[in-house]
């Protein structure tokens, strides 16, 4: 007779297996239950510290019942039945039978500090994960008014978590965690990025004398790669105090190779040609972007790291830091502009950047003058 297929047997398939720090929790509850004195040399651990309800709510509960007498409580399940009934008070779904199986399955309850370092580790993991979850949402929210601030603040709040964790597992030597770097994430519309980027350029070659105020933006804050090389172009020669015009740009261009990427040089000269603005509100607005995307960027390694469940507590300490380091560069440097005079730009109304071709304004010649036919002698006539 052929088997038919049970829906609840699929159900049952579908159920992802336990994670070890399940079984941890499991052992350090059995433990309390047999021997409630042990709760003394658990330290570092709260009732948010377990991944389930359940668990949390009887861990809640051992707290704060008092402890029994060892000999009574080796007679009797009074103070089982007291814990199941606090439990309940949080988690209804909590059962005796259940209870009972906590205590089989405990290996060891002396083994107690170890459980609950175990459990500590992995809700260190989930407070990580979650920190850096919330700064790479908070870094994509188009809604905030002013992104930076708000996106530091998260990140503050992400190394207060790093911190500590590192208070509670001080860091040994310094082993970075084996987890590949995710993949960048996809840029959902980088047209008005390129667009600013190009009014920058062309602003800082009509006006090289800028360029020096922002040497807070480097290359490495533009979105494309052309503009990241033509910024290094126009710094290069203003530095140098040669002449700087979309043709010595161009041609600093080619010594560099950045035409043979199959970049037209008319298509360098025109997107050099349309000043607007001031080079330092554009290379402020070049530098917020790039610190969002570092935090985003920084927020997601992070988040990696976390959810490698080969990472150490360790490992997750060194790594978030070395992590955070970027973000603390890009926001030295954004601190630097947002103190220099070029700050000051940024109040003026940013000038839209062109969706399309613009007609240039025609040249102003001087107006010639005509010779005077007044006497020499400056006598009037």
């Amino acid at each position: 007779m052929p088997h038919t297929s049970d829906p609840a047997e699929d159900d049952l398939d579908t159920v992802p297996a336990p994670q070890p720090v399940f079984h941890a929790e499991q052992a350090l509850l059995g433990a309390l239950l047999l021997d409630p004195h042990r709760l003394g040399d658990i330290i570092g651990i709260r009732a948010g510290s377990f991944s389930t309800a359940e668990h949390s709510a009887l861990f809640t509960a051992i707290s704060a019942l008092p402890p029994p007498d060892p000999a009574e409580h080796a007679k009797n399940t009074k103070w089982l039945d007291r814990v199941l009934a606090t439990g309940r008070e949080q988690a209804r779904g909590l059962t005796a039978s259940y209870l009972h199986t906590l205590i089989q399955v405990c290996p060891w309850p002396r083994h107690a500090p170890a459980y609950a370092r175990i459990v500590e580790a992995e809700h260190a993991r989930r407070q990580l994960r979650a920190a850096a979850e919330h700064l790479v949402q908070t870094a994509h929210d188009t809604s905030l008014p002013h992104p930076v601030p708000t996106v530091l603040a998260e990140a503050d709040a992400l190394a207060a978590v790093v911190d500590d964790i590192a208070a509670r597992f001080p860091p040994r030597a310094g082993v970075l965690p084996r987890t590949p770097a995710p993949p960048r994430a996809p840029v959902p519309d980088c047209t008005e990025a390129a667009e600013e980027e190009q009014v920058l350029l062309a602003t800082a070659t009509a006006r090289p004398a800028d360029v020096a105020s922002v040497r807070w933006l480097l290359p490495e804050d533009f979105t494309q790669p052309l503009h990241a090389g033509l910024w290094q172009c126009l710094t290069t020669l203003a530095r140098r105090n040669e002449p700087v015009d979309p043709v010595t740009v161009l041609w600093e261009a080619q010594q560099r190779g950045l035409l043979e990427t199959g970049s037209e040089p008319g298509n360098v000269l025109y997107l050099l040609a349309e000043p607007a603005g001031s080079v330092g509100y554009w290379g402020e607005r070049a530098l917020q972007r790039s610190l969002l995307a570092t935090a985003d960027r920084v927020g997601r390694r992070i988040a990696a790291y976390a959810d490698d469940p080969a990472n150490t507590p360790f490992q997750l300490i060194t790594g978030a830091r070395r992590s955070l380091a970027d973000v603390a560069a890009v926001r030295t440097r954004w601190q630097h502009a947002t103190r220099t005079p070029a700050s000051a730009s940024a109040t003026e109304p940013a000038v839209a950047a062109r969706a399309g071709p613009r007609a240039r304004p025609a040249t102003q010649l001087p107006v010639p003058t005509r010779p005077s036919t007044r006497p020499a002698t400056g006598r009037a006539p």
